[in-house]
């Protein structure tokens, strides 16, 4: 699990687990990483973690968030960055190298996907003695493989099969969204930009929002159809 190692002035003041998919960072004492420092915002910053990957988001502070001494807005963690805020310094430590299966695609470009899902093997456990009780059910399947459908545009029609963990949709620099694979079903969040993307016509807001068959998105002023297939 990727974490953030807390500094001031070179001394280490406390390591903070990414065990939740957005963490807020700032001075009231309701952020999950509370700073108190005039110089920090109330609500500073935001880590958001889906799976492997972890992005950074200034919150529109007052004094900005540097990574390695750059100013940034949103930014893709990698392993050793460096977050600076105020005085203090967060270095973001992961054991895990960054998903290599996200894609993004604009109005005019888009990655195709293999148009076959990897096939999912069960394994029966062994018989449980009479005595105990029986394991928990594994959690379900998604029913089919995740699609994506070009409603508008000069990729209209286009479909984008969603095989792999993470799927990045959107135009970087103004709304990027995140659809992740997961045992359960697929989900999509918000990641980049100052409006979210909308399912069925409402924004999705900041958590994570599952997806159904035929919902209909709309992402960077692309309009597109989510189904199972």
């Amino acid at each position: 699990m990727a974490k953030l190692i807390l500094s001031m002035d070179g001394l280490v003041l406390k390591e903070i687990s990414l065990a939740k998919e957005r963490m807020l960072i700032g001075r009231r004492p309701s952020n999950d990483i509370q700073i108190d420092n005039l110089a920090i915002s109330g609500e500073h910053a935001a880590v958001i973690t889906i799976l492997n990957d972890s992005f950074l988001e200034d919150l529109n502070s007052t004094n900005g968030t540097l990574v390695n001494g750059q100013p940034v807005k949103k930014h893709l963690l990698k392993n050793c960055d460096v977050v600076e805020i105020g005085k203090y310094k967060l270095k973001y430590v992961t054991e895990q190298a960054p998903s290599s299966e996200a894609s993004v695609f604009e109005k005019t470009m888009m990655s195709r996907a293999p148009d076959v899902a990897r096939p999912v093997v069960s394994v029966a456990p062994p018989p449980m003695p009479p005595s105990m009780p029986p394991a928990p059910a594994p959690a379900p399947v998604p029913a089919g493989t995740g699609t994506i459908r070009i409603l508008s545009g000069v990729n209209a029609g286009r479909e984008l099969v969603l095989t792999k963990t993470l799927a990045t949709l959107g135009k970087p620099g103004i709304q990027v969204a995140v659809i992740a694979r997961r045992p359960h079903g697929y989900t999509i969040t918000h990641v980049e930009g100052a409006q979210y993307p909308t399912i069925n016509g409402q924004p999705i807001g900041t958590q994570a929002h599952p997806l159904n068959d035929h919902d209909l998105l709309e992402i960077a002023g692309a309009k597109m159809e989510f189904f199972l297939k």
